[in-house]
């Protein structure tokens, strides 16, 4: 989404897309009862909008009951409301149902799915503005929020008060923010996502459903733009008690890495590493393994890599036990993908020249050759062969001096 009036164009030719797809023939929406209606809503609307593809398909059915559903062949999958499976397409097509809170957190909700509720009833329930745009199957744009025109005006608005009674809506707007990077959040949506946060609704949510919104905003197009929503809002100090405020220079390199598309594990770890500001526990957040794995290493080998550097630059030859050391300690014999993912990070934050990063990753890819691996291997063999006391140790020892002694003929230590 550009601001402003970019690319919102209403006969599109991903909408068109989208129009033939919903009017083509389906046996099991022609055994649905006439009163029933369906229509395609939320992001696929709004993307095809804006022009952009959308692999994700949101369906709304009006006047339908769960029984009628099941009996056109439809798969019943909600467990708190009717949502049911298509058998062939695979898509979700949920009953038209409005919400009630009953408790805090993004699940305190009763749910009505009875077959009077209308699709703007069902609209009015969803989060932005721009998110509550349906198309029918006849073609028709139903905009009774007028999203369309937010859209236009490069504004990402609150439909009406019901936002508030979802948390997860605050990191859903950051995370849109993250998105487009150009538009605007409403000054009147900033307000009542503060006084939620005031009200401690942010703090009930479960840490399983933070990560999986912050996850996605890391890798869109400026993941600062996220944190920036979340902070002037006042939410991303209630997500984690343990929260360092995020620097100016790690914003500035989780933007980079989105534009390079690296990966999350290099986004978490650039997050965690927050150079120029206070570090982050490596696991603050509920993260997957390989992303802490990550960040981790990056907080072992942040303050030796300047050494490093400086070595190679200035004494190589006389320092390739240091510079051998480093890398095994790097575990770069076994996890070389780690191992250049930190790299990576080190490159993004500006610590690492192009050149120093090829050359780390050349003395890296050294220790896995398939030449290093034979030698180290022999090298276990005769060990074990010589039948030496302390086996394990002495394995140990003669596979790192196979290695070293190949390492040592790297024509960096020969110049």
């Amino acid at each position: 989404m550009q601001k402003p009036d970019r690319f919102v164009d209403t006969e599109s030719q991903e909408l068109a897309r989208l129009r033939a797809e919903l009017s083509a023939a389906d046996p099991l929406l022609e055994l649905l009862p006439p009163s029933a209606k369906v229509y395609c809503v939320g992001g696929a609307v709004r993307d095809g909008l804006l022009g952009n593809a959308s692999v994700d398909r949101d369906f709304v059915v009006v006047g339908a009951t769960p029984e009628s559903m099941v009996k056109a062949g439809f798969k019943p999958v909600g467990s708190d409301f009717p949502v049911f499976l298509h058998p062939v397409t695979h898509n979700e097509y949920a009953l038209a149902r409005t919400e009630r809170k009953t408790g805090r957190g993004y699940k305190g909700f009763v749910f009505n799915a009875d077959p009077s509720v209308s699709l703007e009833e069902d609209l009015m329930r969803r989060d932005l503005t721009v998110n509550a745009i349906a198309l029918s199957r006849g073609g028709e744009l139903i905009d009774p929020f007028h999203g369309i025109a937010d859209l236009r005006a490069g504004l990402l608005r609150h439909i009406g008060p019901a936002f508030a009674e979802d948390p997860v809506r605050v990191l859903r707007l950051a995370r849109f923010a993250a998105r487009w990077p150009e538009v605007e959040v409403a000054a009147e949506t900033l307000v009542l996502c503060r006084s939620m946060v005031d009200q401690g609704e942010v703090t009930a949510l479960v840490a399983e459903r933070v990560w999986q919104e912050l996850a996605k905003g890391l890798v869109e197009s400026s993941p600062s733009r996220m944190i920036h929503v979340l902070q002037s809002c006042h939410a991303w100090q209630e997500l984690h008690p343990r929260l360092a405020s995020v620097s100016k220079a790690t914003c500035h390199a989780l933007d980079r890495a989105a534009m390079l598309r690296a990966p999350l594990d290099v986004a978490y770890a650039l997050l965690i590493h927050n150079t120029e500001g206070s570090p982050q526990p490596a696991d603050v957040f509920k993260a997957p393994k390989s992303c802490i794995d990550l960040a981790q290493q990056v907080l072992a080998k942040s303050d030796t890599v300047e050494r490093v550097i400086t070595m190679m630059d200035h004494s190589p030859r006389q320092s390739v036990a240091p510079i051998f050391d480093w890398l095994v300690g790097c575990d770069v014999q076994r996890r070389y993908d780690r191992f250049d993912l930190m790299l990576t990070v080190f490159a993004l934050e500006g610590r690492l020249s192009e050149a120093h990063h090829q050359r780390l990753r050349d003395l890296g890819s050294w220790l896995t050759t398939e030449q290093a691996n034979q030698a180290a291997a022999q090298a276990a063999e005769e060990a074990l062969h010589d039948g030496r006391s302390n086996v394990g140790g002495a394995v140990a020892v003669a596979v790192r001096e196979a290695r070293f002694a190949l390492f040592r003929t790297h024509p960096l230590f020969k110049a």
